[in-house]
């Protein structure tokens, strides 16, 4: 039966230990959250990074040119768009800008809730698969930690943007090239470029992280728990690519 408790010769880390850790050593970091699932680190660093993320995407792009790039990628919204009187078209142009504005400076918050439900997900999947005695809130920070990598894309696109890359095709919900879809036209095949970004370097560390993670905190199988996360993840792909092929 698995439990919460840590050995005697399990190491207690600091915070600072355990953010390092997640890069070079993350079991180390995962089974420290059996004894003290704190998340407030992992999330401020994301907060900040997410907060100059936004500020330069900003300046450098414009929220404008953000919401005109995703139009072009979306054949049927960019159609439906221009059949629209030309007042119409602005505002409705410039309720998107706002919308898509205040949600990319919002997402850590946003990033809370999602947060829970993965964490939630996972839980349920492992105490019905393996079993295992494990708390919601290591299963939170969890999910709060393995996000860093996250941190990495973003601090790359905000290095990309201080360097001058071209705005002109600038994609906010894919950045920089860490997945095949980065190199497509903008006018290639919406299913093959929903496709493709799943299949993304950061993902897969991510999902990898937290694979580790859950085998660490619930002490399942790890074979077991990266089927559970990669089974989770492929239904997630299918409902993207499903998404794509309805609305391209």
């Amino acid at each position: 039966m698995a439990t919460n408790a840590l050995s005697p010769q399990e190491p207690r880390l600091s915070e600072g230990q355990r953010l390092l850790d997640v890069f070079i050593a993350p079991s180390k970091t995962f089974t420290d959250l059996r004894r003290n699932a704190s998340w407030w680190a992992p999330f401020l660093i994301i907060v900040i990074v997410s907060a100059i993320f936004s500020y330069v995407i900003d300046q450098k792009v414009g929220f404008r040119k953000v919401v005109d790039n995703q139009i072009q990628l979306q054949p049927k919204a960019a159609e439906r768009l221009e059949q629209l009187p030309a007042d119409k078209r602005e505002q409705a142009l410039a309720r998107q800008v706002a919308i898509t504005k205040g949600v990319t400076y919002v997402v850590p918050l946003i990033g809370l809730i999602v947060y829970a439900i993965l964490a939630g997900i996972l839980l349920g999947t492992v105490k019905v698969v393996g079993s295992a005695e494990v708390t919601f809130g290591a299963f939170y920070a969890l999910i709060v930690y393995s996000r860093l990598p996250e941190v990495v894309k973003g601090l790359l696109t905000i290095l990309s943007l201080v360097a001058g890359v071209s705005s002109d095709a600038f994609d906010i919900k894919n950045p920089v090239a860490t997945n095949a879809a980065y190199f497509l036209d903008p006018t290639g095949s919406p299913v093959l470029r929903a496709l493709l970004s799943s299949l993304d370097v950061i993902t897969i560390w991510t999902l990898v992280l937290v694979a580790i993670g859950v085998a660490c905190i619930s002490q399942i199988k790890r074979g077991t728990a990266f089927a559970i996360v990669f089974g989770w993840f492929a239904v997630v792909v299918l409902l993207q690519v499903g998404v794509a092929a309805i609305f391209s």
